[in-house]
């Protein structure tokens, strides 16, 4: 008999991140450590190798985790351009000593070939995996790590975006969001898997005076920098330069609010945008008016800083 599920995993989970902090935990490794309560189940990678989730993708290794599935109009896509920046920042160890998975939660859609197609939409690099494989497989994983959760009903995506970082060896393990900011989640991933004490931090005595963050730089940056920028040129989407008066104000605040609906009404201009960068679905965020209203004028007092700058910047102005 295996252990209970989301029961066992939870507070294991739970022990394990305060563990983490303070120090080894073996019990928290004989909780959570073993082909005893990891499944081994056969998964397929978006290239077509079959892989055993303990035996091939956990076993001595250190893990970072996320489910996914490419249909995903909300929280996947954000997490997936986030994800491939964290893997920038650590640059090649993955896939040498951390090594990243996302498991798709459609199997029956989610192919191979179409993993494939999503991992090249965001510029993954080797090192991650996308897996697929029956359905009943990933049910049983997702509940073990406890990436299953039971508001998962509730949540538009139909899972909590939620990312597991784990040393399998020693059984630690702890969660986080797979959508915070990608510079925190690669800090945070090398601080759990080598220990706080790695590398030596700077002091906050010595890093001046905090910038007054406004909740529209707020939301620009921890919800649209995966994707955008603000004349630095294009990422996954396009760079949002002066975004403000090249679209009407009121199509600009809808498709912000719900790039979805707008897509699947079929809007000229949402469908040529996610035609050509390319066919990256840009993700509903949910996104109140009030913080829509917010954004805006972000985007608006960024472009004229830009603008600004360029001016500055240009011989005729030397």
């Amino acid at each position: 008999m295996r252990a209970p599920l989301r029961s066992r995993i939870g507070f294991a989970v739970l022990l394990a991140t305060a563990a983490a902090m303070l120090g080894p935990a073996p019990a928290i490794a004989a909780a959570l450590g073993g082909p005893g309560y990891f499944p081994n189940v056969p998964l397929t990678t978006q290239d077509g190798k079959v892989v055993h989730f303990y035996d091939d993708l956990l076993k001595g290794k250190s893990v970072v985790i996320n489910l996914i599935y490419t249909r995903c109009t909300f929280s996947c896509p954000l997490e997936t351009a986030k994800l491939s920046q964290v893997q920038r920042l650590l640059g090649d160890r993955v896939g040498k000593d951390i090594f990243f998975y996302s498991i798709s939660i459609d199997p029956k859609h989610d192919t191979p070939k179409a993993l494939k197609a999503y991992a090249t939409k965001f510029h993954v690099q080797p090192g991650w995996l996308f897996l697929t494989g029956k359905k009943e497989d990933i049910n049983l994983i997702s509940k073990q790590l406890g990436l299953s959760s039971l508001t998962d009903a509730a949540n538009p995506d139909g899972h909590q975006p939620a990312l597991l970082i784990g040393k399998e060896a020693t059984g630690e393990w702890m969660m986080n969001s797979a959508v915070d900011n990608p510079q925190f989640l690669a800090t945070t991933i090398l601080h759990f898997l080598e220990g706080y004490n790695a590398k030596p931090v700077k002091s906050y005595a010595d890093m001046g005076p905090l910038h007054n963050v406004g909740k529209g730089e707020y939301l620009f940056q921890s919800r649209c920098t995966a994707c955008h920028t603000i004349g630095k040129g294009e990422g996954l989407g396009p760079d949002l330069l002066n975004v403000t008066t090249l679209r009407d104000r009121a199509w600009l605040a809808r498709y912000v609010a719900v790039p979805d609906r707008v897509l699947a009404a079929g809007d000229p201009i949402a469908k040529k945008l996610f035609a050509r960068y390319p066919n990256v679905r840009m993700p509903n965020l949910g996104l109140s008016a009030e913080e829509v209203d917010a954004l805006l004028p972000y985007m608006e007092q960024q472009s004229r800083a830009a603008a600004g700058s360029a001016t500055k910047g240009s011989p005729s102005a030397q």
